[in-house]
């Protein structure tokens, strides 16, 4: 039952993690050193990815009317909208759809390592802090979905794209594409939620297909646990965003993540040295 607690802890960090544009992989890399399953590597690579599913049914749960283009308590306007909305998430999963399919292999053994991971959370970090003094006094000039342009959502598609870079953070790095067009904290944010339905969809039926179905009992009850505790986590962290960018900006977040690129970086730089 010690792998149990285990799950439970990861199923929670994932759901935090995942919303917040904070890395949910620095959050893991740092987690798997003193959190480890008694279970295989292949197991264990194939579970970060598929508890993934838990949160993003967080999402559909809580916009599931918005998302819902059959649903009979909307107009035919609404409904046509609704199917705008979604060709809009299609159009912008293009770009890490077909480079995930291409190089998710090369992307994971050339860049998954704790230093790329530290890297890429200080950089993004910085950028979430200069873009929001940047941004300080200016009008955003997209207040809703329907106004993104089909050049804006392959450029944020690009974002998302970049954030298969491990430590990048999916949701950060499509909120700083959004937030670098001028389109407002909600909308940003909002899409990307809606965006990370196909991406992580995707990104966890790759992983099912590559680790095979034959799960133990134990991998099936472990998967489903990280999987609910995941998704529980995910609804109160969603609707805490959503709550918090009504006041605040993203700045908290870049000085969260430049401080944990420091600590990844100095405890693996230490680990590596002291080996």
């Amino acid at each position: 039952m010690l792998d149990a607690l285990k799950v439970i802890i990861f199923g929670i960090v994932e759901g935090i993690t995942e919303w917040l544009p904070i890395s949910s992989t620095g959050h893991l890399i740092l987690m798997e050193e003193f959190l480890k399953l008694d279970q295989s590597k292949e197991f264990f690579d194939m579970f970060n990815v598929v508890i993934q599913l838990g949160a993003i049914l967080a999402v559909v749960v809580i916009y599931f009317h918005k998302l819902n283009p059959f649903s009979p308590r909307k107009t035919e306007k609404q409904k046509v909208m609704t199917w705008r909305l979604w060709i809009k998430v299609l159009i912008g999963s293009i770009p890490a759809g077909v480079i995930g399919i291409l190089f998710n292999d090369f992307i994971e053994e050339k860049f998954n390592n704790a230093y790329v991971v530290a890297a890429m959370l200080i950089v993004y970090g910085i950028l979430f802090i200069v873009i929001e003094n940047y941004q300080k006094d200016r009008e955003p000039k997209v207040k809703k979905i329907s106004q993104l342009t089909i050049p804006m959502l392959l450029i944020i598609g690009v974002f998302q794209m970049l954030a298969m870079i491990p430590g990048t953070s999916r949701s950060g790095a499509t909120i700083v594409g959004a937030l670098l067009l001028g389109v407002s904290r909600a909308v940003a944010t909002e899409f990307t939620f809606f965006l990370a339905i196909p991406a992580m969809f995707g990104a966890s039926a790759v992983k099912l297909i590559h680790f095979g179905l034959s799960f133990t009992a134990m991998q099936l009850f472990l998967l489903i646990l990280g999987m609910v505790v995941s998704f529980a986590v995910s609804i109160v962290a969603i609707k805490f965003l959503m709550r918090y960018i009504k006041k605040h900006d993203f700045k908290v977040f870049g000085y969260y993540r430049i401080v944990l690129g420091i600590i990844v970086l100095l405890y693996f730089g230490v680990t590596a040295l002291l080996a």
